[in-house]
Order: structure tokens, then C-alpha cells, then sequence
């Protein structure tokens, strides 16, 4: 789950890492109270979505007066803000982030990260920040700083002194850094975080040390843990499926395909999606009703694919281990039913009451067509969107 910038420097400031000075507005009324607050006639208005590039996009402005940040907090609030990490429609504005401006000296990359296959806690720093890590690991991969943190034994100051140094940071900043990295990974652990950015970081004329910008992962497994954090969820700038999905316990994630799938396993939904390309077909998502399906869940599995206006037809492949392939079934008829169903659907059914599954596919009077083969039911749908096409 993602934090906004705005909650993310609240998150920082509060453990007493250095932030700018600025106001979270959602109406231009309020906008005009934070910029008297903030006692500085140039500030900074950053538009608050989940997304990376909103510089390049029109999302940050500097404003000079009041009058200029009048007309730019009311161009920016109730609109869509476009990037190259978004689709073509945006992610919708409904805050503004109003800041002080910094002197900025030196711009430097940080971010600290959990890396699954080291089993550590991954600490990457460079000297070029305030652009793309991935554009400087192609260009420059020599200037990327990465260590390994021991979560057993957690960061060494000494680890923190030889980042800095590696980086380019003056001896001045040194201290001051590893103070701030120490603070940033006792965040990062004690909130369950999967991910810190801070790009940039920066240096100013006063020899400070910054974080001009913060981007703050949360892990969705933990938020149980972490009820303060959970509330700071924005359903706005997330996908209205994978919302609908995570309140009847489904996994989905949107695709750009025309083929929906529906499975029960993530890694059987996976081999699933891979079969259905093989076979020169596009999967439309990733569904995974889990191993304790319900009638309703798959109703309202079938109710979130159908919302996505691309998908030509529907790919069911079910292994009945807990899950018994009969009550799947009884959610397929039912979500036809309710549904209307007028594309093709593949139903797959194996193992735990495959048989009476089929049966009452085959019993229902829908167009539903049965295949137990993987490779020939991945071809069949594949065949029938594309006879619809």
C-alpha cells in the first residue's frame, strides 16, 4: 500500500528526520491559510497521487504569489494528472502539498528496500538524484551504491559512514546521514515497510541534510499490525477492481488483455496466463479466487472481470484440492444468470468433485464449454475470442 508524499514526510518528521516546511490543502481555501502560514512568498505546490514523474507532467509548480498559487492550486485540484507510471486517464488530484522551497546544493538518491532473494534489508544510494534509479543503472551503473543489511543485527554506523562517503556526501554531511539512515531503517522495520525513497535527497546551503521528497511502501500483509497506516489508504488512486477484489478476499490485478482468467492458486493462476500467451492469447488479469472459494466470491470474481469492457471471453481453470469444483460450479451458473453472459467462457474443473462439477455445467442450459485438458482448453478460448474479434 502505498503512502502519499504528504503522509509519508508526516511519517518522517515525526521520527524526527528532516523535512521541508509545508501544508497538505484540499480546497483553495485552504491553500490560501497554508501559504500565510508558511511565511515565504515563492513555495512549491506538488500535486499528491501515487505516481512518479509528476515534475515532468505538470504535477509541481513554483509559485512567486499569492495570486499565482491561486490559479495554480485551482488548476491542479479536481483534475487528472498524466505521467509516464499512470494509463492514459490519470490518477485524480484531490490534494495539493504546499512547500517551502529549498536551496538545493546536491541532489543524491536513497532507498531502502527488502530484498527477497538475499533475505536482507537492501540500502541503495547514489550521487545522481532526482531522476530515474533505472535510467542512472543504465547509463551510469557505477554510481549506484548498494549494501546489505543483516536484519538480525540490523544497520552499523560504519555501514552508514562508508554509504555516505561512497556517494560523494563532505565530511560535514557524514554525521548528519547517519544519524538520518539510522532513524530511516528503524522506520522502515518498526512500520512494516517494504519500501523508503527518498529521491531526491539533498544538501543546501546551510550544510544540511534533506529529504526533498519521500516515497513509502507499506506491506499489505502487516496493515493488520499497522491500523494507523492502514487508515491512510486512497482507494481514489487505485484500481476500482483491485478494490472491489480485496473486499471479498480476491487477488486481482488488471491486465491489458481481452481473456479473463479465473483460478484458484497463484501459481496455477500464473501458468495459467503464461498457457493462454503460448497459445497467442492476451490475458485480461490475474484472478485468484484462493483455496477456500465460495459460491459468491466466484459470482462476484465473474461481476470484476466483466467490468473491465476489453474482455471477449472468460478462461476458468479450477484444481479441486480444499476447494470442491461443484461449488465453483454453482458460482459459474449463478454469475451467467446474474450477468447476462453473452461471450464465451472455458471452464476447466480437476480434482475434488470435478465430476458433479461438469455435470452441472453440462445440466445448466448456458453456453458454457468444458475442457479438461489445460493445453486444449487454453486453445479453445484463445480460438473463440478470436472468432468474436
Amino acid at each position: 500500500m502505498d503512502l502519499h508524499e504528504y503522509q509519508g514526510k508526516a511519517l518522517l518528521r515525526e521520527n524526527g528526520i528532516t523535512v521541508p516546511d509545508g501544508v497538505a490543502v484540499g480546497n483553495l481555501s485552504d491553500a490560501v491559510k497554508a501559504y500565510k502560514v508558511l511565511e515565504s512568498e515563492r513555495v512549491v505546490i506538488k500535486a499528491q497521487v501515487h505516481a512518479g514523474g509528476r515534475g515532468k507532467a505538470g504535477g509541481v509548480k513554483i509559485v512567486s504569489n499569492q495570486g499565482e498559487l491561486e490559479n495554480e492550486v485551482k488548476n491542479l485540484l479536481g483534475s487528472n494528472l498524466v505521467t509516464h507510471q499512470t494509463d492514459k486517464n490519470g490518477l485524480p488530484i484531490h490534494q495539493v502539498l504546499i512547500e517551502t522551497p529549498s536551496n538545493i546544493v546536491k541532489e543524491y538518491y536513497l532507498s531502502i528496500l527488502v530484498d527477497r532473494t538475499s533475505q536482507m534489508i537492501k540500502i541503495v544510494a547514489s550521487s545522481e538524484g532526482g531522476m530515474d534509479i533505472e535510467a542512472v543503472a543504465e547509463s551510469n551503473p557505477e554510481k549506484i551504491i548498494q549494501i546489505d543489511v543483516d536484519p538480525t543485527l540490523g544497520l552499523q554506523p560504519f555501514q552508514s559512514r562508508e554509504l555516505g562517503f561512497a556517494i560523494g556526501l563532505k565530511p560535514v554531511h557524514i554525521k548528519q546521514f547517519t544519524l538520518m539512515l539510522s532513524k530511516l531503517y528503524k522506520l522502515f522495520c518498526d512500520n512494516d515497510l517494504s519500501l523508503v525513497e527518498i529521491n531526491p535527497l539533498i544538501t543546501n546551503d546551510k550544510e544540511e541534510v534533506i529529504c526533498l521528497d519521500s516515497k513509502i511502501s507499506v506491506d499489505e500483509n502487516a496493515l493488520y499490525r499497522q491500523k494507523a497506516l492502514a487508515s491512510y489508504r486512497d482507494p481514489s488512486q487505485e484500481d476500482e477492481r483491485e478494490n472491489h477484489a480485496k473486499q471479498w478476499d480476491l487477488n486481482y490485478v488488471h491486465l491489458d488483455g481481452n481473456i479473463g482468467c479465473m483460478v484458484n492458486g497463484a501459481g496455477l493462476a500464473m501458468a495459467t496466463m503464461d498457457i493462454i500467451k503460448v497459445c497467442g492469447g492476451l490475458p485480461a488479469n490475474f484472478l485468484d479466487v484462493g483455496g477456500g472459494a465460495t459460491e459468491e466470491r466466484v459470482t462476484e470474481g465473474f461481476k470484476i472481470i466483466l467490468s473491465d469492457k476489453n474482455v471477449r471471453g472468460i478462461f476458468v481453470n479450477i484444481f479441486g484440492g480444499i476447494v470442491k469444483c461443484d461449488l465453483i460450479a454453482d458460482g459459474i451458473i449463478n454469475a451467467c444468470q446474474q450477468c447476462n453472459l453473452d461471450i464465451p467462457v472455458v471452464v476447466r474443473l480437476v480434482g475434488n468433485n470435478a465430476e458433479l462439477g461438469a455435470k452441472k455445467l453440462n445440466d445448466s442450459g448456458l453456453n458454457l464449454i468444458g475442457v479438461d485438458d489445460l493445453l486444449e482448453a487454453s486453445k479453445c478460448i484463445v480460438q473463440k475470442v478470436e472468432e468474436l474479434a
